[in-house]
């Protein structure tokens, strides 16, 4: 396939899960009207950023990667014959909770999932409370538009990640966030970009935007968008998202560019895993 067009999306909290679950399906409707095949919408899509606090009730919107909401999207997923990337809040067994994002295919297959292995746990961002940190890989799926791989916000900082991804395979490496201003906005810059080159892959990062005052009031947050789609020269594919409104983003990206960058740079050729002793020292 020469021609993905792809699509992620940005949006803010509206105040309940219910009304989140029909924005997003309108997201895919909208996305598949303008031919998208492929889409990935931003982190525990369907609820609040709930790392701002500490409090037991969020644990409530965790389900199965086969429960109700990734049955209803696969549903969909088959009767647009769309890609889906859903980053939902799993629950793998009674009190044992995980950040994950499931991937199904345009058939509606569900084909596996993702565990966000690197969980931070700082100012707003108490993440440790909710999540397990990973522990099924980096598992890379054999979707209809291509190799596809998924990391989770806090993964993109640690490049060893998006490594994993490439060298299982990857294509097409989806980064869900929820990212605010503050340290991270230099970081958000530079790191798919350089992600994208060192890996000779296209990164689609989709980011949370605005204000969710009506779930945390003055302790709330304000995400920065700003979405992005990046090619494997590290180049933005198209305008980056908004700053400040919902939106949804759909950029064409030419798959040769995976094998043009590969040949041009021999970078998993000239690996030495032989010499990184230190990478995998506990």
């Amino acid at each position: 396939m020469a021609t993905v067009r792809a699509a992620i999306t940005q949006t803010t909290w509206t105040g309940d899960k219910e009304s989140m679950l029909d924005k997003h399906e309108q997201f895919a409707r909208e996305a598949a009207a303008q031919g998208a095949q492929v889409i990935c919408f931003q982190e525990l899509f369907y609820g609040p950023y709930f790392g701002i606090t500490q409090e037991k009730k969020y644990y409530r919107y965790a389900e199965p990667v086969d429960g109700p909401i990734v049955q209803r999207f696969a549903a969909l997923a088959k009767e647009l014959g769309m890609v889906m990337v859903l980053p939902i809040y799993e629950e793998a067994q009674t009190g044992i909770y995980y950040n994950t994002a499931v991937v199904v295919d345009a058939d509606g297959t569900i084909l596996g999932s993702y565990r966000k292995h690197h969980i931070p746990h700082v100012e707003k961002f108490w993440e440790k409370f909710y999540f397990r940190p990973g522990n099924i890989g980096y598992p890379v799926f054999d979707t209809a538009v291509g190799k596809v791989g998924v990391i989770i916000c806090y993964d993109r900082h640690f490049p060893e990640a998006w490594r994993e991804l490439g060298l299982n395979g990857a294509h097409l490496a989806f980064n869900p966030n929820a990212t605010k201003p503050g340290l991270s906005n230099r970081l958000w810059e530079v790191e798919q970009p350089a992600a994208a080159v060192a890996n000779g892959y296209f990164v689609l990062a989709p980011n949370r935007v605005g204000r969710e005052d009506n779930e945390y009031g003055d302790d709330a947050v304000t995400f920065y968008g700003t979405s992005q789609i990046v090619d494997p020269r590290g180049n933005y594919v198209g305008e980056l998202g908004s700053g400040t409104d919902e939106e949804i983003l759909i950029r064409d990206l030419d798959m040769d560019l995976v094998r043009e960058m590969r040949d041009d740079w021999q970078f998993y050729r000239d690996r030495r895993p032989d010499s990184y002793a230190e990478i995998v020292a506990p």
